[in-house]
């Protein structure tokens, strides 16, 4: 039956592509949302103020994540396709500008955090005891962005250029450091100090630590594609500046303004109430997880298709674009399925309000009923509009849709019509139904596809 839904199935050299590149990175993402499943779980023996105020604080170090994913997806769209053409000159210009960025905007981020953590946390709720809880956590985790930088960076190169296990396997190995120091320091194991969820923020910046020190040393000790001497990534000039700038800012701009929009969901969920924003952390751990299989296909999808661009083989770059579409759209719903099944029973392992455990569990059954959209759209914006070099377009619907329709709707739900927040939740997914028809549009358009090799060379 699956095989006649999907024939593609039968193509040897696609499925080979899309394992080699999607399962690393699918079980890195699936280490990491686990042990974050387990991280909250840990928390939530603290109590519903902990969980909610390290959530928060994580929403400034989320911005940040995004705005490097941004910088780093920009570049990405670039090496995947120079990579086609085994151009590694371009690629190490590539790395170093993203380089520049990434590091010029985790350092904004550290100070924010660093010397202004209320201020930051103000934002997102009005509550002084999670406000105060979470910037102890902040100050800790601050100080761990310059690291997540560099790593990003390079991560982007390797897996533009198929060496994906690198930064997936350095990545689990540092996750379950995290761990590991998390449950010794929240709670005072294994001879550690018991510092609660300041030893969270620790354990985060031990493990970024280490991770970005091992990325660098493997990198550079078994010289591969991303090991770029230091002439060699800043040797561009303004014309190359001027071209990477034209197709990459359009996607920093998008993930600074779609995570600013999520920011501005987390916040109207905690003003809806401690017990919302709780439920909601919860919840979207849970989705989290259901995203690993995803945001592997997303970025198999992105390196294949660019790859392709770059290779001058563009009808295989877009039958693989529609391929990697129809696969999201089918595990979208089992995934879907899967997370309504838990949401039945997870609740009972926090120690958490009655009241905040039935807002999770109809929070996680909107989420299970919207996620082949979700996945959907991923593929399409992610894995195939903008990896095609359509930036400018991805940009204006993602980040749009999210501003135009989500955040207008969440305000009414919470703030109008005086919603719990799971109705709220339901309101912000109509604009993913939106972004997803739009989206579909343009990738049957073909308009998509466009070869950013050409652009002007540094000499």
């Amino acid at each position: 039956m699956l095989q006649r839904l999907l024939p593609f199935l039968s193509d040897r050299d696609y499925m080979r592509g899309l394992s080699a590149i999607a399962v690393p990175i699918i079980l890195q993402q699936a280490i990491s949302a686990s042990l974050n499943v387990v991280d909250v779980l840990m928390l939530g023996q603290l109590g519903e103020v902990s969980v909610a105020s390290v959530g928060l604080a994580n929403q400034v170090m989320f911005l940040m994540f995004f705005l490097l994913f941004g910088i780093g997806s920009g570049a990405g769209v670039f090496s995947a396709q120079y990579w086609g053409k085994r151009d590694l000159p371009n690629i190490h210009r590539t790395l170093g500008i993203a380089l520049m960025m990434g590091l010029a905007s985790s350092l904004g981020f550290t100070i924010l955090a660093v010397g202004f953590p209320q201020a930051a946390l103000r934002i997102f709720s009005a509550d002084e005891q999670v406000i105060s809880a979470g910037s102890s956590y902040l100050r800790i985790l601050g100080l761990s962005f310059l690291f997540s930088a560099v790593t990003n960076s390079y991560a982007m190169v390797h897996r533009s250029t198929g060496h994906v296990r690198l930064p997936t396997t350095v990545g689990m190995v540092a996750i379950a450091l995290k761990s590991f120091f998390s449950f010794g320091l929240i709670f005072g194991n294994f001879g550690l100090p018991r510092i609660g969820i300041v030893g969270a923020g620790i354990a985060t910046l031990i493990a970024r630590a280490i991770e970005c020190a091992v990325v660098l040393g493997i990198t550079y000790w078994r010289r591969l594609p991303a090991a770029a001497p230091i002439r060699a990534m800043f040797s561009f000039n303004l014309k190359f500046l001027k071209a990477f700038l034209v197709v990459s800012l359009p996607v920093v701009a998008n993930e600074t303004l779609w995570s600013l929009g999520i920011s501005t969901y987390n916040a109207i969920y905690a003003r809806i109430g401690t017990d919302s924003i709780a439920a909601y952390n919860i919840a979207s751990t849970i989705e989290g997880m259901a995203f690993v299989i995803f945001i592997g296909l997303m970025d198999a999808c992105a390196i294949m298709v660019g790859n392709k661009i770059g290779a001058g083989d563009h009808p295989t770059a877009i039958r693989y674009g529609d391929r990697s579409i129809r696969i999201a759209t089918a595990f979208g719903v089992l995934v879907g399925l899967l997370i309504i099944l838990v949401s039945t029973f997870i609740t009972n392992f926090y120690k958490i309000s009655p009241e905040a455990a039935l807002y999770a569990r109809n929070i996680m059954l909107v989420m299970g009923c919207c996620m082949w959209i979700r996945a959907t759209n991923m593929i399409a914006i992610i894995g195939v509009i903008r990896a095609g070099g359509d930036t400018r377009f991805g940009f204006l619907l993602d980040a749009g849709t999210v501003w135009m329709i989500g955040v207008p709707s969440a305000l009414l739900g919470a703030f109008v019509f005086h919603l719990n927040v799971y109705w709220v939740v339901l309101m912000v997914m109509s604009e993913e139904f939106v972004k997803m028809f739009i989206a579909l549009w343009r990738v049957r358009s073909r308009r998509w596809l466009r070869d950013l090799t050409q652009t002007p060379q540094p000499g």
